[in-house]
């Protein structure tokens, strides 16, 4: 049982916004269905800054993810961030998850970005574990935000 990866196309965004909305629900925060939908069709319009994917096995939806483009000085330019990454709850646990990380590595390397970046919640040790597992680090660092 191998994921598929299919580029989101403006045609199949009603497909992923419902494990858009199940994810928000999932982590406590607010969702508004007008803008997440609003900013998933920008990025599929402007594909320089990054991409949506639905996440299949064996035919089914059973999540998505999004990546998107930043720049660093300290990264030494372009890098990912992988934005979001979802699977529907019975689908947990065999693998997926680092098939999609494993994905968004190698889109990140075939674009020619220096690092594929992410955020999780604290409290959230079961993806903190897959994430180590697939090679990332923790950084003595807090992710603060202005929101404008």
């Amino acid at each position: 049982m191998a994921a598929t990866f299919l580029p989101c196309t403006s045609g199949a965004l009603d497909r992923v916004l419902p494990f858009m909305a199940a994810l928000y629900q999932q982590d406590a925060l607010a969702y508004d269905p007008r803008r997440a939908r609003a900013v998933s069709e920008w990025l599929l319009a402007n594909p320089a800054h990054g991409s949506i994917w639905i996440v299949q096995v064996d035919g089914h939806d059973v999540g998505y993810m999004v990546l998107t483009v930043c720049v660093s000085v300290e990264f030494g330019g372009r890098y990912a961030l992988l934005d979001e990454l979802y699977l529907e709850p019975s689908w947990r646990g065999r693998g997926i998850a680092a098939e999609a990380i494993e994905f968004a590595g190698a889109w990140t390397r075939s674009t020619g970005m220096s690092a594929l970046r992410l955020e999780t919640a604290t409290e959230n040790l079961h993806a903190i574990h897959v994430y180590e597992k697939s090679g990332f680090t923790m950084h003595a660092r807090h992710l603060m935000t202005r929101r404008m």
